[in-house]
């Protein structure tokens, strides 16, 4: 029988049925979902569809589910599709049924509560398992329907890179490089924030000149705070900066630019401010982190703050972001 790669994909929600199905339709791997709804695996291995997320969409029969944590022992490459908060314990809980030489590689968006920052680079601190993550811009309803999708795998160990290019070959998925984990992974959380703040000014007005001046400003905000917490400059031109940066910012499948829209409404209020946490949960970390700092000025997330906090007259949010002043270059 031929050998095949075989990969577990933690976690079968929209993005990791999506990728699961992208890889599954390459037959020289073997694709299982790792997941604890026992309905959700059923409806995979008996109708091939994933009814709570993808209901009507059929996906290839070699994809298989499981509810079964113990088939970790079997599987060199994990790919992380579950929620960044819940990570940590996942990994604790489970670490004595993955292989020694494991590559775990994660999806997941967020940042970690110790002083590494990031996901992934928590992992490497705290476990022995070699660590990538992978970042870019990418709807999973995209993914599922097997259009051309974009990631950037960062990892410190360069030798992930060739390994993950090799699974992904000949599938619908398209890959960039970095050894800057760091900027990769704050880059994932950044473009959150800043995609709020896009929508904000799309309700607002329907201006390109408008729109194309606050994506700068994001852009140019961003890069400060990427090389402030020692990021790489050069990723935000990754897949996972400018990349996904664009597509959350003006895309309305984002959930954070739809909040910015409903924000620029006047619709958000603190009784339906769940509605979407990504962004604003980002925006308090880095709040907290960029607070002290009084060398340097983050306008857009010094009045996104302002706004997620209480009373705010929105129709002076795009005042207050352009009233900043600017330092005049002298030769």
């Amino acid at each position: 029988m031929e050998n095949k790669t075989k990969i577990c994909i933690i976690g079968a929600g929209a993005m990791g049925t999506s990728l699961g199905n992208a890889l599954a339709l390459k037959q020289e791997l073997e694709v299982v979902l790792l997941t604890n709804e026992e309905d959700v695996a059923e409806s995979i291995n008996k109708d091939h569809v994933n009814e709570k997320y993808f209901p009507s969409t059929t996906l290839t029969w070699r994809l298989r589910a499981t509810t079964d944590v113990k088939i970790l022992a079997d599987f060199p490459y994990v790919f992380l599709a579950i929620p960044s908060s819940a990570i940590f314990e996942y990994i604790e809980l489970h670490k004595s049924l993955f292989q020694t030489d494991v590559r775990l590689i994660s999806l997941a968006k967020g940042l970690s509560k110790d002083e590494h920052y990031t996901i992934a680079e928590s992992l490497m601190a705290n476990y022995d398992f070699k660590i990538a993550t992978l970042k870019g811009p990418t709807f999973a309803r995209e993914l599922i329907n097997n259009m051309p999708t974009a990631f950037t795998v960062g990892a410190k160990d360069v030798t992930l890179f060739r390994e993950i290019k090799e699974i992904v070959k000949g599938t619908c998925i398209h890959l960039d490089y970095s050894t800057d984990v760091r900027g990769v992974e704050l880059l994932s959380v950044l473009k959150n924030i800043y995609a709020i703040a896009i929508g904000i000014v799309d309700a607002q007005y329907d201006s390109p000149n408008l729109r194309f001046l606050f994506l700068t400003k994001a852009f140019t905000e961003m890069r400060s705070i990427l090389i402030k917490f020692d990021g790489k400059k050069k990723t935000l031109f990754k897949y996972c900066g400018y990349g996904d940066f664009g597509l959350t910012a003006l895309n309305d499948l984002s959930r954070n630019r739809t909040l910015g829209l409903l924000i620029g409404k006047g619709f958000f209020s603190e009784s339906n401010s769940n509605l979407v946490l990504e962004g604003k949960r980002a925006l308090d970390i880095f709040y907290e982190m960029i607070k002290a700092d009084n060398g340097e000025q983050y306008r857009m997330i010094e009045e996104l703050n302002k706004v997620l906090s209480g009373s705010y007259d929105i129709a002076s949010f795009i005042h207050e972001v352009l009233e900043e002043h600017e330092n005049v270059p002298i030769d």
